[in-house]
């Protein structure tokens, strides 16, 4: 777990982040998102500690108010540097692998891609030919009421 460097017992404040600075003393900022107006302006200093820090380790500032740090939990490929050459075999049987799985998987793509312009298609014809219908339904309308208009004409 943790380990305590340096016991401060700082009182944190809402809407400020409090960090160890580059000269290892304590810092706050203010938070973008912390409630009220973000005033601009500098981090301000609240303590001085001047701790030096060690390579591998996260400093923070607990909930006590006292500066802890934590060994980084880092993945064990970085540390291994002679192993390159495996892993370097390792990825290009990796690729023909994925290749060879890129290959099959576009083949029913495909398939989709002519089943959805057919479908596309067949829904545009249906379309135009509801269109045709429209068209020549109100054309009938259009004549018939002509016809009618002349006979009452006729009639008078």
């Amino acid at each position: 777990m943790a380990t305590v460097v340096a016991k401060t017992g700082i009182k944190r404040e809402k809407g400020w982040l409090y960090y160890l600075d580059k000269k290892g003393d304590v810092s706050r900022a203010r938070m973008a998102r912390g409630g009220g107006k973000v005033p601009k302006g500098k981090p301000q200093k609240v303590e001085k500690c001047g701790i030096e820090r060690e390579e591998g380790f996260l400093y923070f500032i607990d909930k006590q108010g006292n500066v802890s740090k934590v060994k980084m939990a880092r993945s064990s490929s970085r540390r291994r540097t002679p192993a390159r050459r495996k892993t370097a075999a390792r990825k290009t049987t990796a690729r023909r692998r994925t290749t060879a799985r890129r290959k099959t998987a576009k083949k029913p793509a495909r398939r989709k891609t002519t089943a959805r312009k057919t479908a596309a298609r067949k829904t545009t014809a249906r379309k135009t030919t509801a269109r045709k219908t429209a068209r020549k339904k109100t054309a009938r309308r259009k004549t018939t009421a002509r016809k009618t208009t002349a006979r009452r004409r006729a009639r008078r």
